[in-house]
């Protein structure tokens, strides 16, 4: 299983409606991040478990289900996290 299907399948307990993982990793090639094995993502993600959250809530709810995979296969990760009324 690849890192963005590891992702996908930690993120579906956030019961998403849709996602969407983007791999920026070669974007950043030579990046000391880059160079330990952890990769670049953008992640878009609309959930009902958002809904009357604010944004560092979101975040939180996403890092808690991503915890072990920020240490080594994620280095960054560019968030958008919206409930479905705010799309």
């Amino acid at each position: 299983m690849n890192t963005i299907e590891l992702m996908q399948q930690r993120l579906a307990a956030l019961q998403p409606e849709s996602m969407e993982i983007v791999d920026d990793s070669a974007l950043h090639a030579g990046h000391t991040g880059a160079k330990g094995g952890g990769g670049h993502y953008q992640l878009l993600i609309v959930s009902p478990q958002f809904a009357g959250k604010p944004t560092v809530a979101r975040h939180r709810m996403i890092y808690d289900a991503l915890q072990d995979m920020m240490r080594e296969q994620i280095h960054a990760l560019s968030i958008k996290a919206f409930a479905p009324d705010e799309i």
